[in-house]
C-alpha cells in the first residue's frame, strides 16, 4: 500500500489552492461576503432557521413589480461545497427576470452558516424543506410550483430533498451524485485528489462535522475494519438509495454532467438515470467537475444553464418549448463539439467492439508506468477547452509495469460512445492489490490520448490463484480517427487513486481458452 496520509496532505494542499482559484475566478474569494454583494439590485439578504433552529445564510431575488397580488414559482438553491451564497447571484438574476422568486442559501456547516457539514446529511435535507417552508411564507411562492437546482453540493442535496419533500416538482442536479460511493469509492479504491480536494475545501471554509473527519480519516488511511460504516454512511447520503421515494414524489428530474469530472464520474449519474420513471433528461458535456456549467456562474451565455431554464419553464410555469419532445438523452462530443440526441442511455452505444487481450502479461506493482488519467480538475478541463486530453507514448511505456495490448488499425473514425468495459483473468502474488485500466487513442507516432479509465481494489485474495474482473471504465464521447488503434493499458499506479499494492506484488494478466480476456468499446450506430 502507498501512504494515504501524506498524498492526502499534498491533495489537500492543491486542494486548498484549487478552491481559491476558483473563487477568485468566479468572483467568490473569501472577501466576496454578502455584505459586498448587498448593491446588486432586487437580491435581499436575509436568516433562514434550518433545521433545529441553525441559522443559513440566504439570498432571495424576486421578478420586477412583485407586489403581492400574484404568486410565483420558486426556485431553490443550495451552495455548492465550499461556495459562499453569492454562487448562484447571476443565474438567480436571470430567473427573476423570467418570473421566478429565487432563494439561495449556504449549505450548513460552511461560511457564515451554522451547524456543522454534514455532506448531505439528514439535516441537510430537512434544511432544504425549511427553506421551501420560509419562502412560502415570506415570498410571493406559489406552493404549487417549487424547483430545485444545484451544482456539486447542492445538486445532492437537492435530489435527496426531492426524495423526501414532495412539494419539489422539478430538480436540475448539475455536476452531482446519486451514488457517492460510486463516485469516490469506485471500484474499491479510493480517489484519493478528489478526496484531498473536498476535504482540504472544507477545512478551508467550513467546519466538518465530527462524524465527517473521522469517515475521511478512515477512508483516506485505508481502515477496512471500517469499510462497510463507511459504504452505510455513503448509502445513507445517496439519491439512489431512496429511488422508490423519488418515483414515487414524481418530480421532473434534469441531470448534467460532465466526460471527465473526476469527483462525481458520469457512470453513476447514467446508471440512475435509467431507473428514473418520471419526466428526465440526462446532458454530458466535454470537461472537469463543474466546468461545463461554471461559465453560465458569471452571467455569461452557456447552454447547461440554458437547458436548466426550460427545464423549469416547462415544468414549473407549463411553457411548450419542446423540451419534452426532444431527444431526453444529450451528449456533446469530446471531439467534435457537437450534439447527439438518444431516447436513452442503452442506445447511445449501440454496436460493441470487443477487442481481446490475448497472452499473458506480468507486471509490477508499485511503480507509475506513466499511464495516468491526469490532474484532478486540470487535465479534463484542458481536454474541453483546447482538446488536450492526458497523453502517453505507448511505445514507450515501460512493459515490466504496464501490460499494454493494441487493436488493429481502423479504416474508418470510431465514434466511442458509453461505457468500455474489461473483462479479465488476475493473477495476483499478494492478497490485496490495486490495477487502473485505460484506454487510449494510438495515433500513427505512438501518442496515445486518453479516451477513458477506471481504477480496481481488490482485497482477500488467494496468491497465486486466478480470479475474474470486470471493470467498467468511465463513460465517455470521444472520436478516434481513421487510420489510429485502439490500445488498452493496465498498470498499478495513478495520482488520481489510492493504491494498495503490497511491496514486491505483481499481477499476470491472462486469457484462459474457456474464458478470453478482451475490452468491450461501445461505438455509436451510424
Amino acid at each position: 500500500m502507498g501512504h494515504p496520509r501524506k498524498a492526502l496532505r499534498t491533495a489537500s494542499i492543491g486542494a486548498v489552492s484549487a478552491t481559491l482559484v476558483a473563487g477568485t475566478a468566479l468572483g467568490l474569494a473569501p472577501a466576496a461576503t454578502a455584505a459586498d454583494a448587498s448593491a446588486v439590485p432586487g437580491v435581499r439578504f436575509v436568516d433562514i432557521a434550518g433545521d433545529g433552529g441553525t441559522v443559513l445564510k440566504a439570498n432571495v431575488v424576486t421578478p420586477a413589480g412583485a407586489d403581492g397580488s400574484r404568486t410565483y414559482p420558486v426556485i431553490v438553491l443550495p451552495t455548492s461545497w465550499a461556495m459562499p451564497q453569492v454562487e448562484y447571484l447571476a443565474q438567480a438574476k436571470k430567473l427573476a427576470d423570467a418570473g421566478y422568486v429565487v432563494v439561495s442559501y449556504n449549505s450548513r456547516g460552511f461560511w457564515q452558516s451554522g451547524g456543522h457539514i454534514e455532506v448531505a446529511g439528514p439535516p441537510d435535507i430537512a434544511d432544504a424543506s425549511k427553506v421551501i417552508d420560509w419562502a412560502l411564507a415570506h415570498t410571493p411562492a406559489d406552493p404549487a410550483k417549487v424547483g430545485m437546482a444545484g451544482v456539486s453540493y447542492g445538486a445532492g442535496i437537492s435530489l435527496l430533498a426531492a426524495a423526501q419533500d414532495k412539494r419539489i416538482k422539478a430538480v436540475v442536479a448539475l455536476s452531482g451524485w446519486a451514488d457517492l460511493i460510486d463516485s469516490i469509492y469506485s471500484g474499491r479504491t479510493q480517489h484519493l485528489q478528489a478526496a484531498g480536494l473536498l476535504g482540504g475545501a472544507g477545512y478551508l471554509t467550513g467546519r466538518p462535522s465530527p462524524e465527517l473527519q473521522r469517515i475521511l480519516g478512515d477512508f483516506v488511511s485505508s481502515n477496512l475494519a471500517k469499510e462497510q460504516e463507511m459504504i452505510e454512511w455513503g448509502k445513507k447520503r445517496s439519491v439512489v438509495t431512496h429511488l422508490d421515494r423519488l418515483n414515487a414524489n414524481g418530480a421532473a428530474v434534469m441531470l448534467g454532467n460532465a466526460w471527465g469530472d473526476t469527483i462525481f464520474p458520469p457512470n453513476q449519474y447514467a446508471s440512475f438515470y435509467e431507473k428514473l420513471t418520471g419526466p428526465k433528461r440526462l446532458e454530458f458535456r466535454p470537461g472537469d467537475h463543474a466546468t461545463a456549467e461554471a461559465t453560465g456562474l458569471l452571467g455569461l451565455p452557456n447552454d447547461t444553464w440554458t437547458s436548466a431554464h426550460r427545464w423549469f419553464d416547462h415544468h414549473l410555469k407549463g411553457v411548450d418549448n419542446g423540451i419534452d419532445r426532444e431527444q431526453p438523452v444529450q451528449l456533446k462530443s469530446r471531439s467534435t463539439g457537437g450534439y447527439e440526441g438518444y431516447p436513452d442511455w442503452k442506445s447511445v452505444g449501440a454496436n460493441e467492439r470487443k477487442i481481446a487481450l490475448g497472452g499473458s502479461q506480468r507486471v509490477w506493482a508499485n511503480v507509475d508506468s506513466g499511464a495516468n488519467g491526469g490532474v484532478v480538475m486540470l487535465s479534463n478541463a484542458l481536454d474541453q477547452f483546447l482538446k488536450l486530453p492526458p497523453v502517453a507514448s505507448i511505445p514507450l511505456l515501460p512493459r515490466p509495469f504496464a501490460a499494454v495490448w493494441e487493436s488493429e488499425r481502423s479504416g474508418q473514425v470510431q465514434r466511442v460512445r458509453g461505457t468500455a468495459k474489461l473483462h479479465t483473468t488476475v493473477t495476483a502474488t499478494k492478497e490485496s492489490g490495486t490495477l487502473v485500466a485505460y484506454l487510449y487513442d494510438v495515433g500513427p507516432l505512438g501518442l496515445g490520448k486518453l479516451v477513458s479509465n477506471a481504477p480496481y481494489t481488490f482485497h482477500g485474495k488467494t496468491p497465486g490463484q486466478p480470479f475474474t474482473v470486470d471493470l467498467e471504465l468511465f463513460s465517455t464521447a470521444y472520436d478516434v480517427p481513421a487510420g489510429h488503434r485502439l490500445a488498452l493499458v493496465v498498470d498499478t499506479v495513478d495520482p488520481l487513486y489510492i493504491e494498495h499494492n503490497p511491496t514486491g506484488a505483481q499481477l499476470t494478466f491472462s486469457s484462459p481458452p474457456a474464458d478470453p480476456s478482451y475490452v468491450s468499446v461501445p461505438l455509436r450506430s451510424e
